[in-house]
């Protein structure tokens, strides 16, 4: 794996955990928060799936 990965995963967790706060919120009016965070961390998670799937292409042993 390389770093970019181990980087973006984390970033992906807290804004899908912020989401989640948001959506659980007593308040009425935070549910567009959570729209917000839960598309970024949807945008973290498609990042992080296209780095560990390039770094896995990267060391495969039919690469020439």
């Amino acid at each position: 794996m390389n770093e970019d990965f181990w980087l973006v995963l984390p970033v992906a967790v807290v804004w899908a955990v912020l989401a989640l706060v948001y959506a659980l919120a007593p308040w009425g009016d935070m549910i567009g928060y959570a729209r917000v965070w839960g598309f970024g961390a949807a945008l973290f998670l498609g990042l992080a799936t296209l780095l560990w799937h390039r770094a896995r292409a990267a060391h495969s042993p039919t690469n020439d």
